[in-house]
């Protein structure tokens, strides 16, 4: 890495360390009900939807509740597109969107994935992006943030039949914690020059004196929550590479600032909500140390270059005159440095924005984004999902530890058994199991082939990449996959609800197990998990367990495609 490069990623870990600390604070008080004119404010519309706010339920109301939620979600969700040619703001006149393109959106804002098979600009209709997808970018968020802390409170309580309030927590979560930021955001945003509008496209004059019609909307508004909310689905095609989106280096620093900030805060809120501040460290530490090892080798191999280029004589060298490295797909403003520390973030985050096609990066270079997604998410993550994805590989970790020195298993005060371990064992195989399994469907099908405009190893990449953005709610892709087509919206559609929910179900089940337990004192043979060794050791469970599950894939795959590049030149 060069010394711009490392000024860029320690800069960015220190400011986020800086804000992560006081929204932690803020956002424990909100989901505790300790903030006062919070309470007052939420009580009238308590009362008009019906909902008790003193009353809390068992995991099985919780999940059941929070499934009709988004279940309702989809269904909006895809109304709007199918009926956008008839309904009010949409001055580019937009017709109605395909059934197939129409349900693998509406899932994948639902489950927080933002998998984009079209281009939002040539697409949906302002009432659509606002009504729909933006509402959704806030709901799926606070999705999470109800889960994991639903998933705390197991760990918290002892003896307790209940963990939560579903209603009370997605609304705290929304209303207190994520309009909040986002409105914040999204004033900054317009400052610095993202557009925020609900005037119709403009048709411009080009220095060659033809017309070009410039697409508009109101952007700001809904990037906010798109990166805050870990999101990711942008308002243009081109995401975050659009200057509309993205004007500067500036608020590229922010936006990428923005994708972590709540991820890191809900680790403090957890040590907070556990009464050990050690523990939020400890995970913390973990997602770190893994992230910035990516970071490192995604900008490492791009600044490589590609070595294709290099037999042809292609001078990719960093001098006075050039970036060097590989700039393929790259935006010129932002370069080598932040558009892999960019991508590396994003898919750390389960985000999906991107600066950069991914499609783009040298083997090495797109393997990275590839494995953190691969990884389960739980590198930093999506809000609230990354922590409690990071939250079962700890127990998975502790249960091996038990193991090794013939103790029964415990994670803070709660003993891991047999009912524990099945749900996590059900959690961290379904992501890969859908990955593989619509992988294998993929590129054995004909419908599925006729996709791939690049057989080979390459070709194979862009399907597994899809497969794994998808289950694992990421939303990012290898841009070569032609994957709007029925086959690919059914398929990643269905990837998408169940990789979501095929999680979050045995999560919250784990919570309500864990509630019921009564709390253990440590003794002397109690394993530590706030130091250095349980670090380490959550680390290791999560490279065991989380790129084990894939080896197969990534042999056929972007290491195929590396040796196969270098060999030839």
């Amino acid at each position: 890495m060069t010394a711009a490069g490392w000024m860029q990623l320690v800069a960015f870990l220190a400011l986020l360390l800086a804000l992560a600390w006081p929204l932690a604070r803020g956002i424990d008080a909100v989901m505790a009900g300790r903030f006062a004119l919070g309470a007052r404010i939420e009580a009238p519309l308590y009362r008009l939807a019906g909902v008790h706010a003193g009353e809390e339920t068992g995991w099985l109301r919780y999940t059941v509740g929070l499934l009709i939620f988004n279940g309702v979600g989809v269904l909006a969700v895809y109304a709007l597109q199918r009926l956008q040619a008839g309904l009010p703001l949409n001055p580019a006149g937009m017709a109605a969107v395909a059934p197939d393109s129409a349900f693998n959106t509406a899932i994948s804002f639902v489950t927080n994935t933002n998998w984009q098979g079209y281009g939002g600009e040539a697409t949906m209709s302002y009432l659509t992006q606002m009504l729909g997808l933006t509402v959704q970018n806030f709901l799926s968020a606070a999705t999470g943030i109800a889960v994991v802390v639903a998933l705390v409170r197991g760990f918290a309580r002892h003896s307790a039949q209940a963990i939560g309030n579903v209603w009370v927590d997605l609304t705290r979560a929304t209303v207190w914690i994520l309009l909040p930021l986002s409105f914040v955001f999204a004033l900054v945003l317009v400052s610095q020059g993202v557009i925020q509008t609900l005037s119709a496209y403009v048709e411009a004059k080009t220095l060659e004196g033809g017309t070009q019609t410039l697409a508009m909307g109101p952007v700001a508004s809904q990037l906010a929550i798109k990166l805050l909310g870990t999101n990711g689905g942008g308002f243009f095609n081109t995401n975050s590479a659009h200057p509309f989106e993205n004007p500067s280096a500036l608020t590229n620093f922010l936006q990428m600032l923005s994708i972590f900030l709540i991820p890191a805060a809900l680790c403090f809120v957890f040590g907070r909500i556990v009464g050990d501040l050690r523990q939020g460290w400890a995970v913390l530490a973990a997602m770190t140390i893994l992230f910035v090892v990516a970071a490192i080798g995604a900008t490492w191999a791009e600044q490589q270059g590609n070595p294709a280029l290099a037999a042809l004589g292609a001078d990719q060298a960093v001098s006075a005159s050039q970036p060097g490295g590989n700039m393929e797909g790259k935006e010129a403003r932002f370069g080598i440095n932040a558009s892999a520390l960019f991508a590396t973030i994003t898919t750390a985050a389960s985000c999906g924005a991107v600066i950069a096609m991914h499609d783009s990066f040298t083997p090495l270079g797109g393997a990275v984004p590839l494995v953190l997604i691969q990884l389960g998410e739980v590198v930093f993550g999506g809000v609230g999902a990354g922590l409690y994805g990071m939250l079962l590989f700890a127990i998975m970790g502790v249960f091996i530890a038990g193991l090794m020195i013939g103790r029964t298993p415990e994670y803070l005060g709660k003993k891991i058994e047999a009912h524990e371990m099945k749900m996590v064992s059900i959690a961290i195989l379904v992501t890969p199991l859908l990955v593989l399994l619509g992988t294998a469907l993929a590129v054995s099908s004909e419908a599925g082939r006729a996709g791939i405009p690049n057989p080979g190893p390459h070709g194979f990449s862009e399907v597994l990449y899809a497969f794994s953005s998808a289950a694992n709610n990421n939303g990012s892709a290898f841009a070569g996959l032609s994957a709007d087509t029925p086959f690919y919206n059914l398929m990643l559609a269905l990837a998408m609800w169940f990789g979501r929910f095929g999680v979050i179900v045995p999560v919250l089940a784990i919570a309500g197990s864990l509630a019921a337990k009564k709390r253990l004192p440590a003794t002397p043979g109690t394993l530590p998990t706030h130091g250095p060794l349980f670090v380490v050791l959550l680390i290791g469970t999560v490279l065991l367990v989380g790129l084990l599950n894939y080896v197969p894939a990534l042999a056929l795959g972007p290491l195929v495609e590396h040796l196969m590049l270098w060999s030839a030149t």
